[in-house]
Order: C-alpha cells, then sequence, then structure tokens
C-alpha cells in the first residue's frame, strides 16, 4: 500500500496520537487531587508518580528514532499503543499507591514518544505540499485534547467515576492502534548513519531525568526544609545530564546529534519552547488551584469553564491556518501571543472572592488560549528550518524538544507551587499581624461573630470560635493574595516577551 495515497488516515492518526498525549497529562494534572483520595496516594507520593511518569516518557522519547530504525515506524507505536493501553487499564484498576505508580510507569514508556512520532509522520509520510495540513491536525490534536481534558476529568470526577479518565485513554489506544496498523509503512526508516544507544548512557539520562523532575516536586514540600538535600538532589540532576549530553556530542555514533543542532534558530526556538511549555505547567496548576481551593467554586463548574476557555485555541487554530499561507512572517504571531499571555495574567490578577465566571474568568481563560496555539505552532514551524536537510537530525531534534517540553512542564509546576507556597507564607505573617485585640478593624470583625455564636456557646469558647474563623479567613486572603501574585508575574513575563519579540531578529 502507498501510504502517500491515504492522507486521510494520516492525518487521522497525527490527531489521535497528539490528542492521547495531552489528554492523559490534562486529565491527570487536573483530576490530581481526587485520584489522590481514591488511591490514598500523599501528595508527597504523586509527585513521586509525576516524576517517574516524566522519566520514563523522556527516556521513551530518546529512544524513538532508535526503534523506528531497527523495527520500524509501524511496529515501534503498534508495541507502544499496547504499553500505554496496558498502563491505562493498570490505573483504572489501582487502589494504592503501588497500583498507580506501576501504571503511570507503564503509561510513560507507551505515551511517552506519540507526540515525537506523530511529528515525524508528518516529514515522513507526507509529500512537501502536504506537510502543512499535517501540521494542521497535530496542532488540532493538542488544541482540541487541551481543552476536553478539564471538562473530561471533571465530568468523570462528578459522577464518583475517575478511573473514566484512564478507561477512556485505553479506548483511544485502541482507536490508535487500528489506525497505525493501516496508515503506517511496515519498513524501518532507511539512514546512512544508524543511531547507537549505550546503555549506560540511558541509566545516566533516566536517573539525571528522574533526580531533576522529583527534585522540582519535593521543592513544594522542602522549601523551608531541607534544602541542602534538595540542592544536592538537583545538583546531581543537572550535572547527570550535562554529562550524558556532552557524551552525544562528542560521540561519532550518538543517540541524538547534538552537534548538529548548535544553531542559533534551533536553541532560540528550544528556549522559547521551555518558556511557554514552563507557562502550560504553572498556569495549569494555578488556575485551577484559584478556582476551585480559593474561590470555591465547584470540580464540575471548573471543568466546564477550563474546557470554555480552552476551546478557544482550537478557534485561534483555524484562524492561523487561514493566515498562516498568507502571511508567514512569525514576529506578528509571536507578539500577539505574548500580548495575549500578558492580558490573560493581568485579567486573572485583578480577581477577587466575588468574581463571576462568565464575566472574569472566562475572558481571561480565553487569551491564554490564545497565546498557546499561536506561539506554541509559531515556533515549531521556525525552530527547525536549520535541520531539515538531514532527516536524522531532524529527527533528534524533535526529540529533544519533546524531553525539554517534558521538563519544562514539570518546571513549571514546581515554580507555581513554591511560588504559591512562599507568597501565601508572606502574606498570612502580614494578616495575621493584624490578629491583635487592640487593632479596631480586628474587634470589629470579631465581635459580630461572637455574639451571634454567643447564642448556642459559652462566651469564653463564642471568642476563641471567632477567633478561629477570622484566622480561617485570613489564610484564604493569604492564599488569593499568593494566587494573584502569580497572575502579575505571568503579565510581567508577557510584556518581556512582547519587548524581546520586537527586537530579536531570529525569527522575523
Amino acid at each position: 500500500m502507498n501510504n502517500q495515497t491515504n492522507p486521510r488516515l494520516i492525518y487521522a492518526t497525527i490527531f489521535v496520537l497528539a490528542s492521547i498525549e495531552y489528554l492523559q497529562s490534562g486529565m491527570t494534572a487536573f483530576a490530581a487531587a481526587p485520584i489522590m483520595g481514591e488511591t490514598s496516594v500523599s501528595p508527597d507520593d504523586f509527585s513521586l508518580v509525576a516524576a517517574a511518569y516524566a522519566s520514563v516518557a523522556i527516556f521513551s522519547i530518546s529512544m524513538q528514532r532508535w526503534w523506528v530504525e531497527r523495527i520500524g515506524g509501524r511496529r515501534f507505536l503498534q508495541g507502544s499503543l499496547a504499553i500505554s493501553m496496558i498502563g491505562a487499564l493498570v490505573c483504572a484498576a489501582s487502589g494504592d499507591f503501588m497500583g498507580f505508580l506501576a501504571g503511570r510507569v507503564i503509561m510513560g514508556l507507551g505515551v511517552g514518544a506519540f507526540f515525537t512520532s506523530a511529528r515525524m509522520m508528518i516529514h515522513h509520510l507526507l509529500p512537501p505540499k502536504a506537510r502543512f495540513s499535517g501540521i494542521k491536525f497535530l496542532a488540532g490534536g493538542l488544541a482540541a485534547s487541551t481543552a476536553a481534558a478539564p471538562w473530561l476529568a471533571s465530568v468523570s470526577v462528578a459522577n464518583e467515576s475517575w478511573s473514566a479518565i484512564y478507561l477512556s485513554l485505553a479506548v483511544l489506544g485502541v482507536l490508535a492502534f487500528v489506525l497505525v496498523t493501516h496508515a503506517l509503512p511496515d519498513a524501518p526508516v532507511a539512514s546512512a548513519q544508524p543511531s547507537q544507544v549505550s546503555l549506560l548512557q540511558q541509566v545516566l539520562l533516566s536517573a539525571s531525568s528522574f533526580l531533576l523532575l522529583y527534585g522540582m516536586q519535593r521543592a513544594y514540600y522542602d522549601f523551608y526544609g531541607d534544602r541542602s538535600q534538595l540542592i544536592a538532589m538537583l545538583s546531581a540532576a543537572v550535572l547527570g545530564l550535562l554529562v550524558w549530553g556532552w557524551q552525544q556530542f562528542k560521540s561519532s555514533e550518538p543517540l541524538l546529534r547534538v552537534r548538529e543542532m548548535l544553531h542559533v534558530r534551533y536553541l532560540a526556538g528550544l528556549l522559547l519552547f521551555l518558556f511557554v511549555y514552563t507557562m502550560l505547567g504553572a498556569n495549569n496548576t494555578a488556575i485551577p488551584a484559584m478556582l476551585l481551593h480559593t474561590l470555591g467554586f465547584g470540580w464540575a463548574t471548573v471543568g466546564e469553564f477550563e474546557a470554555l476557555g480552552l476551546s478557544v485555541a482550537v478557534i485561534t487554530w483555524v484562524v492561523m491556518t487561514r493566515l498562516l499561507p498568507r502571511f508567514p512572517a512569525p514576529r506578528k504571531f509571536l507578539i500577539t501571543g505574548f500580548v495575549s499571555l500578558a492580558i490573560f495574567g493581568l485579567l486573572m490578577s485583578q480577581l477577587t472572592a466575588e468574581a463571576n465566571l462568565w464575566r472574569d474568568v472566562l475572558p481571561a481563560l480565553a487569551f491564554n488560549s490564545i497565546f498557546l496555539l499561536t506561539v506554541l505552532p509559531i515556533t515549531a514551524m521556525q525552530t527547525f528550518r536549520e535541520l531539515d536537510r538531514s532527516e536524522a537530525a531532524f529527527a533528534n531534534a524533535q526529540q529533544l524538544k519533546n524531553i525539554v517540553a517534558q521538563i519544562g512542564i514539570a518546571l513549571g509546576i514546581s515554580l507555581a507551587t513554591i511560588g504559591q507556597q512562599w507568597r501565601a507564607a508572606v502574606h498570612a505573617d502580614a494578616l495575621t499581624a493584624n490578629l491583635d485585640p487592640g487593632n479596631p478593624a480586628f474587634a470589629a470583625t470579631v465581635q459580630p461573630m461572637q455574639d451571634m455564636l454567643s447564642a448556642s456557646l459559652p462566651a469564653g469558647q463564642a471568642m476563641q470560635v471567632a477567633i478561629a474563623q477570622v484566622a480561617q479567613l485570613m489564610t484564604e486572603q493569604a492564599s488569593l493574595l499568593a494566587n494573584l501574585d502569580h497572575f502579575t508575574v505571568v503579565a510581567v513575563l508577557g510584556t518581556l516577551g512582547i519587548a524581546v519579540t520586537s527586537v530579536q531578529r531570529i525569527f522575523r
């Protein structure tokens, strides 16, 4: 079968593979708290699960090209899909920490290279004139799954069936398996210089990735605790990754051709990818934290509104597909994206405890979607231009970019959680200073509560309960102020992005 005569199958396969990867990460992140409750997993252990998943995914991404050169894209994806479905079923059936950890590790081994494989299908199986259409489906899968993830997760949680999250992924895996079987050729990818793998180097990559990701996750708990141990862990991780990269650079038969990637355009694009994925991880952490825990909206409501806001990503990408062929210069799209990020941060930083979801929150979420679906596709189209002359270097560059994506998302989650912990503590200290019986404002707040409680409680106990309620209100206020600080920083970063994009000369 000539696969180039069946572009619809290829497009559908690209769309479903991209959707699975972003659906599973989005749903797991959104439903983290209910999953922890149902599986009796502590937040610390959930951090371990997240780090284990991401480090295994990085290992899988790094090996993608090596496997395709030896067994072909079809067999590689069939095996990866089978592994991912097994992992999803293990997650769905798990009832404790070990079961959920095992399921996520198995999923990481399978799902990790889906997005890389989907991108390489565009390069391998589509003629040059059809590749933009392939990118449409790749970005469309990203946009659609990003929008659908919070809604699907909230529906599962609201119906007390969190395992449906992973059962739905297994069903999608079956669909992808059928598509891959019919869309991809069976032959391995020919290469004049096949990549080589060193078991020792891959152990170093996996161990360093795990230490880095787990260290960033642990920072939330150890930020005010044993910092020396945390710093040692992160330092060892960074050193290990640098050693691995240096080995790839100096090797005559590397797994990833790092030496061929040392172009200014690619390195600049890699930094931009790191920024966007860091923002994705940070905002995907901060948004539900603010709406659910600080403002007190329900799971189903937050899921629906996040999905509505993120659905603008789909609309944004449809508009982009119309504009890009006629106006391909990237600078204006990047500036539009950073303007949207700045507006998103500004709107979210002005929310109050009386915020209205339709009037105040939804417009902000829409601008976040515009940021993602302008900057990410444009960066993807511009970053790899100097590498597409070498098919192997292009593939390796895609692999390294997706490794950076895994690290960026974890970095964003860590920065958001650490920042919230730090700023909440600062605000709590400032607010607690007002808990003084001699403070007129404090007395004016406590006295009505005490009078109301005195009808059913002794005077002394009524005073204690009233003070406790005021303290709880101050804790909630500190959390709200910490969230507002996060989004203020996002607005500043968006503004800096506008300035840098306006003067840079790489993506013009």
